[in-house]
């Protein structure tokens, strides 16, 4: 399994699916009036740096509770989902007992996942506590690949997105969310934020942003129809969805 940018660190963020609205996906909510100027960056500025910390606290800076979760989580992987975890995940929701069978499978993972929940969900509440809306629009614009940040230009990528094409990160993603709530792992917010990531892998399956470039913003009606489908979807129906592979079918 490769530990790439953003494929398997990324593994999930807390937020509430809000109303979809023509000015709620664009990404172009006002920068945090608090966060310094950083010359060359493109994008909204506080989406930017949420990406951007993630990095930091999930991949480059990790804390050794962080290091030690990892250490767990992905030789089990190896060793018990040789094919990746999003086939092992959509195997095992296409028989009778799911998600019953799923969560035994997932259960010796408990640990490591709480500890990368509390972090996830810590950061994304540091910028967008009790902004919903905000938090979609950062998804919107993670998905279409309008953020440009010049603070990872030795990176493989200035452009905070899901790394590949097609963003197979997605897949992963899900399958981690879905391991967290059957094991009541912070249920309900996980149980939300599933149909943006949808949503975020809808709009980066349409656009197929650039990594080193800033991209154009996909035409507003296009995004609030991929946000007419994607965020009131339930958990079930979102299931169905993630079993479609590489592209969503609400894209076709």
């Amino acid at each position: 399994m490769t530990l790439d940018r953003r494929n398997l660190l990324k593994l999930g963020a807390g937020a509430a699916v809000a109303v979809a609205s023509s000015t709620l996906m664009t990404g172009t909510a006002e920068a945090a009036t608090t966060l310094p100027p950083v010359p060359g960056m493109l994008g909204d500025r506080k989406a930017n740096e949420l990406w951007y910390q993630l990095d930091e606290i999930a991949l480059y800076h990790p804390a050794q509770e962080v290091r030690d979760a990892y250490a767990i989580l992905f030789p089990f992987i190896q060793q018990n989902a040789p094919e990746g975890l999003p086939a092992k995940w959509r195997a095992l929701s296409l028989e009778p007992g799911y998600p019953r069978n799923y969560a035994e499978f997932v259960k010796p993972l408990e640990q490591p996942l709480r500890t990368l929940s509390t972090l996830q969900l810590g950061n994304f509440d540091r910028f967008y506590r009790g902004d919903e809306e905000g938090l979609t629009k950062a998804f919107a614009a993670f998905g279409q690949g309008i953020l440009f940040d010049p603070r990872r230009a030795d990176v493989e990528s200035e452009v905070h997105t899901m790394d590949g094409d097609p963003p197979t990160g997605y897949h992963f993603w899900h399958a981690i969310q879905r391991a967290q709530m059957v094991l009541d792992i912070d249920r309900h917010r996980w149980a939300r934020i599933t149909p943006m990531l949808g949503f975020a892998w809808a709009l980066q399956s349409i656009a197929r942003p650039d990594h080193r470039h800033v991209n154009p913003g996909l035409p507003r009606e296009q995004v609030r129809a991929q946000a007419r489908y994607w965020l009131p979807r339930s958990t079930a129906e979102l299931d169905r969805d993630f079993r479609s592979s590489p592209y969503p079918d609400s894209t076709r």
